[in-house]
């Protein structure tokens, strides 16, 4: 029988997401594709250093070794071409990944290929791949390249969520966006009882709840989980309602209020941060790995 992807935690992922290829991407971006296919090829012995999402998804295979089903596939997606992609799998093979499935697009899109892969979360650092998930629906982020303390894989795995527009929909953000802060507060506190909508990572923070729910407790939980939010009271109220409704929670909750991210996500140990607002993702990425989600079309809290 096939192999059912169904069941496990899928998760896409980028060569230049998963490796650092900044200085190869530079190559392609200002010599051009055939410059970048001899580079790699040349090079394709060297072993790539670490990107910003490795200890994440090295931390993710490690939950293979904890129960005799997979809990967790990863696979390659890649516009690479299979002529420039033996580095990248002799890079896997280095760092002892298990990592045995890719989808190599040779400069095409990877997003139609997501679906058929049966993808929970999908990582790259190039903006209209991600794009093109969320439009489709699938939970994605653009991380950013930039440097970060490694986390311990050996660990339990922190995953760091925003709220408005990426655990819940954009329809407050909206308000907040065009109205200011006081008709923002104003409407969540007339709306605390009414569920919000669920927004690009509601179904994935759903899956990583089911993964929490085959252990003892969530204290043996190898996965943990928190949601880092601008909101503060009274806005706090309806954030935890429509957590409650949905049948699952988070880990921790930080609602600062304005107060910056990045020292909470530093002291909670976050293997990954997802924020719509390249404002709070980019100086998180400085502590932490941490990726921006875009909106989907038309869902632009600006675009009205």
């Amino acid at each position: 029988m096939p192999y059912d992807l169904k069941n496990p935690l899928v998760i896409g992922i980028s060569s230049r997401a998963l490796f650092d290829l900044e200085a190869e991407n530079r190559i392609f971006e200002t010599q051009g594709l055939k410059a970048y296919e001899e580079y790699q090829v040349l090079h394709e012995k060297d072993i790539l250093p670490k990107g910003p999402a490795f200890p994440l998804v090295r931390a993710f295979l490690e939950l293979n070794q904890l129960q005799p089903e997979r809990l967790v596939e990863v696979i390659i997606m890649s516009r690479n071409s299979p002529n420039t992609s033996l580095r990248i799998f002799n890079s896997i093979d280095h760092y002892g990944l298990d990592v045995t499935r890719a989808a190599l697009s040779g400069g095409a899109p990877v997003a139609p290929y997501l679906r058929p892969f049966e993808t929970d979360l999908f990582l790259s650092a190039y903006r209209p791949d991600v794009q093109d998930a969320i439009n489709s629906g699938i939970a994605a982020g653009m991380i950013l390249t930039g440097t970060s303390p490694e986390r311990d894989p050996s660990g339990q795995i922190r995953i760091a969520f925003d709220g408005d527009a990426v655990l819940f929909s954009p329809d407050s953000e909206r308000i907040f966006q065009t109205e200011g802060l006081p008709a923002f507060e104003a409407h969540e506190r007339e709306n605390a009882d009414v569920p919000m909508e669920e927004g690009p990572f509601a179904n994935f923070l759903m899956t990583i709840a089911h993964i929490q729910s085959r252990f003892a407790d969530r204290e043996s939980s190898p996965i943990r989980t928190a949601l880092v939010t601008s909101r503060n009271a009274p806005a706090h109220e309806r954030a935890i309602k429509t957590l409650r409704q949905w049948g699952v929670r988070v880990d921790e909750a930080f609602f600062l209020g304005g107060v910056s991210k990045q020292e909470v996500l530093s002291a909670f140990g976050a293997h990954i941060f997802f924020d719509d607002q390249p404002a709070h993702a980019e100086p998180a990425s400085k502590y932490v790995p941490s990726a921006v989600v875009p909106y989907a079309a038309g869902r632009d809290p600006m675009s009205e």
